[in-house]
């Protein structure tokens, strides 16, 4: 008969085992209600993911099996047994060499499947990422054997994530009968990222000529954002090179969900289930942006942020993506104007804020600037910044005295030049924008206004705020573009130079004005400082500043003025 699997996409939170454990024992509960056998989680369950080195302690580990063991004996207390329930945890091995017993254990992330409150199976992830945001290589031990799991006369072949982006675990199933393979994922988001996925899963399934079921977890864990996703699909093409997929399934993105979907018997056709439409990229990115925050501040015990309310663009899509994440009535802004502030910024705030439904609070800055420089008088860029570092310790004291969660404002492209303070708008806990450059800042409070009036409710962010030029308004009649290339030119440079890596004489060969490029070389390379600094923030481009792109803060190398020489010239 028809196999009826649900994949559980869930929110975990790195360490709260029990907390865990509970959410798979209540969503197999749902899964076994719509008729399920087999239910699915994703990559590190028990433990959360990415656990990073507490892998490396075995008390730990201890704890998690203790979680494991519970979770099977409550699975079966609540009628549950007789369901198949397999998902991710840590593992443990013995030393890399037998002959030295003095070596300690090493872990593994690994699958467990569960069913009559045995654990039936173990399959530990023989592929492990070393690179981008992962450490698995580092940290983890692989797996060298296969796994294949029956269920009510199913055959089901189970890897982990990384296990089908590399050649070899898949292969290793060939010939078993595999009716099914079940990928258990914790993938973090990235734009561009799903058509990877299935493009990947579609080869998988060529391979094996079976439907391929890929589970992902969902939520923000520190500077990763898991949209779930989770799908199923098969190949029309036996073709490894050009696969044709077909998708059968797909959960929702961004959200806890079960996919529900039934594997046929033998020779029956594939029949489609639900399948969620796809998000206008804006949409995926902004609510990808409200996942990371929202997580940030559910597990690390927050209950409302603060925040700079300046009446620019960035401190406006910052705040509407807060009240989205945690409730307008749980976000503080905090206008502090200075002698130079416009009347519009200022105006422009309390619009921004009686529109979320914010806490609105004005604290001029000129009484305690003033004071300063009685005592220390500065003038130029040491004056400007003096003004930033007021804000930044305001901030922070409502943090300290209300325990508010200090949100840094600043962009991906600002934070590439070295455009803010330090000590001053780049305080904080958290950055939202951290990895939006300012031309998608512009197209996703665009996109989140049309959002609001196309679901006929108020839209979020002054269209002044959108429109008007940016200025940090730390001096008379000062623009950001009094300093900087037009944001537009400026973006396009810094993509060629930070995401593709490419140097002095390959941004000239794509046409860019050589002192433009000479410009922001100079300021990028001279930033990593203030970058190693910053508040960490949700990763949502293939390469975020941070474990993305790791570069030395010390360092003499600058991009030589001559033309690539080819390998042939050497």
């Amino acid at each position: 008969m028809p196999l009826r699997i649900a994949l559980a996409q869930i929110d975990t939170c790195v360490g709260d085992i029990d907390g865990n454990t509970r959410a798979v024992l209540e969503h197999t509960r749902r899964a076994a209600e719509s008729g399920a056998r087999l239910v699915a989680f994703p990559e590190m369950t028990v433990t959360g993911y990415p656990i990073e080195d507490l892998a490396l302690r075995a008390s730990f580990r201890r704890g998690a099996e203790r979680g494991l063991a519970a979770l099977a004996a409550d699975l079966v207390t609540a009628g549950l047994g007789d369901i198949t329930v397999v998902l991710g945890m840590v593992g443990t091995v013995g030393p890399a060499s037998a002959q030295d017993d003095s070596a300690p254990d090493r872990p593994t992330n690994q699958a467990v499947v569960l069913r009559e409150g045995q654990i039936i199976a173990r399959y530990d992830k023989r592929h492990l990422p070393n690179y981008g945001v992962f450490d698995e290589f580092r940290i983890f031990a692989p797996g060298d054997q296969p796994c294949v799991v029956e269920v009510d006369g199913h055959r089901i072949g189970l890897v982990i994530c990384e296990d089908i982006w590399r050649d070899g675990p898949v292969e290793a199933l060939t010939g078993q009968g595999v009716e099914l393979l079940l990928v258990l994922n914790g993938s973090p988001f990235e734009e561009g990222k799903g058509h990877q996925r299935a493009e990947l899963a579609a080869r998988r399934s060529a391979q094996l000529g079976a439907p391929v079921a890929y589970v992902n977890m969902v939520g923000g864990q520190d500077d990763l954002v898991f949209d779930g996703g989770s799908f199923i699909l098969a190949s029309e093409s036996p073709d490894l090179d050009d696969p044709v997929p077909v998708l059968l399934a797909r959960a929702p993105q961004f959200v806890e969900h079960q996919l529900i979907w039934d594997l046929p018997d033998g020779e029956a056709p594939l029949v489609a289930g639900a399948i969620a439409a796809p998000l206008h990229p804006d949409e995926e990115v902004y609510r990808a942006l409200v996942t990371g925050l929202a997580g940030y501040v559910r597990k690390n015990g927050f209950r409302k942020v603060a925040l700079g309310m300046s009446g620019g663009i960035d401190s406006a899509l910052v705040a509407a993506i807060a009240a989205d994440a945690i409730g307008g009535e749980n976000v503080t802004g905090v206008s502090m104007p200075s002698r130079w502030s416009s009347d519009h910024s200022k105006d422009d705030a309390a619009d921004l804020a009686q529109r979320i439904g914010a806490d609105y609070r004005v604290q001029p800055i000129k009484p305690m600037v003033d004071a300063f420089e009685a005592a220390m008088p500065l003038d130029g860029v040491a004056a400007e910044n003096l003004q930033a570092r007021v804000r930044g310790m305001i901030l922070m004291a409502i943090s300290n005295a209300e325990g508010h969660l200090v949100l840094a404002t600043g962009n991906k492209t600002e934070l590439a030049v070295g455009y803010s303070t330090i000590y001053g708008d780049a305080v904080g806990g958290y950055a939202p924008l951290k990895d939006v450059d300012k031309s998608r800042v512009w197209a996703l409070s665009r996109w989140r206004n049309n959002h609001a009036v196309d679901s006929g409710a108020i839209p979020p962010i002054p269209e002044n705020s959108i429109t008007k030029p940016p200025s940090a308004e730390l001096r008379p009649g000062q623009v950001d573009q009094d300093s900087l290339p037009p944001y537009d030119l400026l973006d396009r440079v810094l993509d060629a130079y930070v995401e593709h890596a490419e140097g002095r004489a390959e941004l000239l060969e794509r046409g860019f004005d050589p002192e433009v490029v000479d410009r922001v070389l100079s300021l990028v390379d001279r930033a990593e400082w203030k970058r190693r600094q910053y508040p960490l923030g949700p990763k949502v481009t293939a390469l975020a500043f941070g474990r993305d792109r790791r570069l030395p803060i010390t360092s003499r190398w600058r991009e030589p003025i001559d033309t690539p020489t080819t390998s042939t010239e050497l």
